[in-house]
């Protein structure tokens, strides 16, 4: 029954934003014999009651005893070894926590750690030892140590002591730059000395961080994200999230008042965020360049969240939930700035401590863990918009290469078709792998806004699937003018104003990493390959299309962009042609453009006798033909059939 009411407290605590960082925290049950803590790499939020490591707390007690190496790596590696020993049957294949010997040390059943960044504006204060032991009085404050082993045996030092002095076992525990401690023998008496710590904390804030939306230059900030995208991964395997409100651009408005950032605040911001974000003036790819390798070279990693002058703040992750992460921890940063300054300044961690936390084996690991569902899938971190895929074929490419390990976004007229298609991506493939964004293609505003959407979501694009598109048949005597420009302006005009657009990300992205290669893709049609009867519109704009493929592909050869077009038979069972009142089952009937047709079975019969292989074109078929052309390096300016033999390259 404790394990479930120590999971209930995870979840309670885990779940709310305002005490846990990145899923960070930990819990704790013990019994007279045994500890039952959270893993590492594990989240409170979810944690089941049999995910806890089942520690022997006789073990523990004996780490105490040993005498371990004076050099710090030796002797981190030697404890975590003892701490591996120390599990109990059934717990082998799981990592304890850093504070497992932290916890172990507390009297109470229920031990809560975690890094409100209210709390830590006072852990991070000049101050704020000074405030919380005036608040607290029977609370333990440990000075900043190194974490693992020292800081364990500095606590149980402090510990030891207070309980000496105030005849009672200690139940709130400050650290220093790095979060709190609650412990209680029931969870009602944990959660009213949380709420009560809390509450007092709050009652000494005034200055508090303003993160309100703020307009900021979106152009520019889409100038920015591929050329950090591509100098944290020049194979392209990284994504950059852009973020703006008043807070960012107060921290960033100048390089002076930028320099309050540049030091470590918690050990977490070290292991996510790495040690130094970086601060760029200028979008010029070579000055950006210029910047980040410097700071790289002169740290020995790359920066993960970069500010610009006046426009923004960047996260960069390996992948979309590593750059999300690095987003909230950087906010999170900023939140204790700001509540610092009511604890009489900022107050750092050391030199020392920094540069322990960056090369510590257990922060590493943590790092590593963070990162896990990385794949290495055939499309793994690409970035595509797929246009027109709330539905039919656009849907199927969409969903296709979201499974293959592609970030999709959803672009559609159909707003809420493109939103409800990119949840069901996302639900399957991971949560951040699609985005919709509702774009009228014909629209040149519209477009750039879509190619802008995306840069800065995910931090680039590679893949541009042209797949928007619309039919009105018709003979000459019944085609309007207006449903001609229609055709034309959805087929033909939009491919041209998607393709202007797409290749701006590609272009710096090609700038930074001179061999990256990428791909625009038309969803072209057999009508552009053959002549349609009584369907002139449609077939003359997919025809226009291919001689803009080509074009476009003697252009763009240089930066490294392919450009190709997949010409699909018909899609029979798509809502193009099936649609009960709009499909081309119902045109082409009502059009006479069948002969003798009396239904629309029989207009569906006479395309499948058309077709040498005896059936219409699927999703299946197109994203074969997709995957193909992204795949070779060395086709461009093709136009594939996918028709079942009934239209073959001349």
């Amino acid at each position: 029954m404790s394990l479930e009411i120590i999971a209930d407290i995870s979840h309670k605590y885990g779940s709310n934003a305002e005490f846990v960082l990145a899923g960070g925290g930990n819990t704790s049950y013990k019994t007279e014999d045994t500890l039952y803590i959270k893993g590492s790499g594990t989240s409170l939020a979810t944690i089941q009651p049999d995910e806890f490591v089942a520690m022997d707390r006789a073990k523990l007690e004996l780490i105490w005893n040993k005498t371990y190496s004076a050099d710090t790596n030796t002797r981190e590696e030697e404890v975590l070894a003892d701490l591996m020993d120390a599990r109990q049957k059934g717990s082998e294949g799981k990592r304890p926590s850093v504070e497992t010997m932290l916890h172990n040390l507390f009297e109470q059943k229920f031990v809560l750690h975690v890094h409100p960044a209210i709390v830590n504006g006072m852990t991070c204060g000049k101050d704020g030892k000074k405030i919380a032991l005036e608040m607290f009085p029977d609370a333990v404050w440990v000075d900043a140590a190194e974490p693992g082993y020292i800081l364990a045996a500095l606590c149980r030092k402090i510990m030891d002591e207070a309980k000496a002095k105030n005849g009672k076992a200690v139940d709130l525990v400050i650290l220093q730059n790095h979060g709190i401690f609650f412990a209680g023998n029931t969870e009602e008496e944990l959660d009213n000395l949380v709420n009560s710590v809390m509450s007092a904390i709050k009652s000494k804030v005034k200055e508090v961080p303003d993160f309100s939306c703020v307009e900021t230059d979106k152009t520019e900030a889409a100038k920015i994200a591929p050329v950090l995208r591509m100098l944290y991964s020049e194979t392209g395997n990284a994504v950059v999230k852009f973020t703006a409100n008043a807070e960012i651009l107060k921290r960033g408005e100048s390089a002076e008042a930028f320099e309050i950032m540049k030091k470590a605040l918690t050990p977490d911001h070290i292991v996510y965020c790495k040690a130094e974000p970086l601060y760029i003036e200028s979008s010029e790819p070579e000055k950006i360049k210029e910047a980040f390798l410097e700071l790289k070279n002169r740290r020995g990693f790359a920066p993960k969240v970069v500010f610009a002058r006046g426009i923004g703040m960047f996260a960069i992750g390996a992948n979309k939930k590593d750059a999300e992460t690095v987003t909230a921890v950087w906010t999170d940063a900023l939140k204790i700035l700001a509540y610092a300054q009511n604890f009489g300044g900022v107050l750092y961690m050391s030199d020392y401590l920094t540069d322990f936390i960056v090369n510590w084996e257990v922060e590493n690991y943590r790092s590593k863990v963070a990162l896990k569902g990385t794949s290495e899938k055939r499309l793994n971190g690409k970035i595509a918009i797929v246009t027109g895929s709330a539905q039919g074929f656009g849907q199927g490419i969409a969903q296709s290469l979201a499974k293959e390990g592609a970030y999709i976004v959803v672009a559609d007229m159909n707003g809420d078709g493109a939103a409800a298609t990119a949840a069901d991506i996302s639900k399957e493939n991971g949560a951040g792998t699609a985005f919709a964004v509702k774009v009228n293609v014909s629209d040149e505003e519209s477009v750039k806004n879509m190619i802008e959407e995306t840069v800065l979501e995910y931090g680039g694009l590679d893949i541009f699937v042209n797949n928007a598109g619309i039919v009105r048949a018709g003979s000459l005597e019944e085609m309007q003018k207006s449903a001609f420009e229609l055709v034309t302006s959805v087929n033909y005009t939009a491919y041209f104003l998607c393709a202007k657009y797409s290749i701006n990300p590609m272009k710096l992205q090609r700038k930074i990493a001179p061999d990256y290669m990428m791909d625009i893709v038309e969803i072209n049609s057999k009508s552009g390959l053959s002549g349609s009867n009584k369907n002139f519109a449609y077939a003359g704009s997919k025809f226009g299309g291919i001689g803009l493929t080509q074009s476009f592909a003697l252009e763009l050869a240089p930066f490294g962009i392919k450009v190709n077009a997949v010409c699909p038979g018909n899609f029979l069972d798509g809502p193009l042609w099936s649609d009960p009142e709009k499909g081309l089952f119902v045109q082409y009937l009502n059009a006479g453009k069948v002969p003798g047709a009396k239904t629309v079975a029989d207009v569906r019969a006479f395309y499948e006798a058309k077709v040498p292989l005896g059936r219409g074109c699927r999703i299946e078929d197109v994203v074969r033909a997709v995957l193909y052309i992204i795949d070779q390096k060395y086709e461009t300016g093709q136009a594939i059939p996918v028709t079942g033999g009934q239209e073959m390259l001349k």
